[in-house]
């Protein structure tokens, strides 16, 4: 179901009591749903002096995926003043605990709620979110969608036949060393964290995520047990159209990624620092390739900006739910582009670029003949089209 639109269908809602002033007269309808949107996006931004995060007809969508499992249990959920809570009073509250991370007796207090009520409305929240927005995240589903991702990939910075960027972030968490499995979510870094792999399409649309594993996992050994890997090796995934760039090369799908990963036929990475004395070639090479995936960095750096409960430190979360939380806000981030949301542009010189602050570039080593010839067919051309 798409966005609600039109003054007509506006009004309908309103009747229904989704909003929070139902009771003024007919004729200042208008103003009423600029006021209670105004009042609303203040207390899901947490009161902070910056942009919404949504904006109202994103809002008006989100509630529209959610409805049907929320609206039929709404009487379960009252404010500390015995009034009832609305689907829209539902959705605010979970959408201020994903977008501020802010504590449950916190967001409490702003809306006059226990912070037992605050969990409970946020995750029959994420729960309907996990199943009616799914459709928000999916790899490419025709050849068409894939040759306009294609399209913007190379007009970065000319990469053909390119199908994503893939990067890991480190989800922190604060853990109590008491706890008995603290240890197996200690990284590399001494951190408690969990991680989130995610592709990445040109517009920072997250089109495969994984996660839930600990921190401690290597880029590469997340990514060599991923469902995306184990499709490629069976030619189900990146399987397209070959493009023949020269009258002895041609290139297949692939997706690029940092040195973290193995250069695969279908993943192809950056060349390594000893290699770069070799040629100037090779480190020309290596600066289109970041200036191309740098999308997924961004990408990244907006989803934890936009969706604070995965940015710092988690207060003991409960880790068999924390992956589907993660999930949920990769969700929302792609709903706020697919919506074309205004509120998105306003934000974008706000994201960092620097998504795992303190995490040091951890290298692998794997190489696959295939994956090497790959690469260096797209050097020589990328070299051919600086150069002619």
């Amino acid at each position: 179901m798409g966005p609600v639109r039109g003054n007509k269908k506006r009004r309908k809602t309103e009747n229904n009591n989704n909003n929070v002033s139902a009771s003024a007269d007919s004729s200042d309808k208008e103003v009423i749903v600029v006021d209670w949107w105004g009042d609303l996006s203040i207390k899901i931004n947490g009161h902070r002096k910056s942009p919404p995060k949504i904006s109202r007809k994103t809002f008006e969508y989100i509630c529209s995926l959610v409805k049907d499992d929320i609206s039929t249990k709404s009487a379960h959920f009252t404010f500390t003043n015995g009034k009832p809570m609305s689907l829209f009073d539902q959705v605010a509250v979970s959408l201020r605990r994903l977008g501020t991370g802010d504590s449950l007796v916190t967001i409490g207090d702003s809306f006059g709620l226990s912070h037992s009520t605050v969990s409970q409305v946020t995750w029959r929240f994420v729960i309907s979110m996990e199943e009616r927005a799914l459709h928000h995240l999916q790899w490419p589903s025709t050849q068409e969608e894939m040759n306009t991702i294609k399209s913007k990939f190379e007009k970065i910075q000319g990469f053909p036949n390119c199908c994503g960027a893939i990067d890991v972030t480190h989800i922190t968490l604060c853990l109590p060393a008491s706890e008995h499995s603290s240890n197996v979510w200690l990284d590399h870094k001494k951190n408690h964290s969990m991680v989130l792999q995610a592709i990445v399409d040109p517009d920072m649309k997250f089109r495969d995520i994984v996660t839930g594993w600990p921190g401690k996992m290597k880029d590469w050994s997340i990514f060599e047990s991923s469902n995306f890997n184990k499709l490629c090796n069976k030619g189900e995934r990146l399987n397209g159209k070959k493009l023949k760039i020269s009258e002895v090369s041609e290139i297949r799908e692939y997706i690029i990624g940092d040195s973290g990963y193995p250069l695969l036929p279908y993943l192809v990475v950056p060349y390594q620092e000893k290699e770069l004395l070799e040629s100037e070639q090779k480190a020309k090479f290596n600066k289109l390739h970041l200036e191309t995936r740098m999308v997924a960095q961004r990408a990244l750096a907006r989803l934890k900006e936009m969706w604070r409960i995965i940015h710092g430190n988690m207060w003991r979360p409960d880790k068999h739910r924390l992956p589907r939380i993660i999930l949920v806000c990769c969700l929302l981030h792609n709903i706020v582009i697919d919506m074309q949301d205004e509120v998105k542009d306003e934000l974008l010189c706000l994201y960092r670029h620097n998504h795992d602050s303190g995490y040091s570039q951890l290298i692998c080593e794997g190489v696959e003949e295939k994956g090497v010839a790959m690469r260096e067919s797209l050097s020589h051309y990328l070299n051919g089209r600086l150069h002619p």
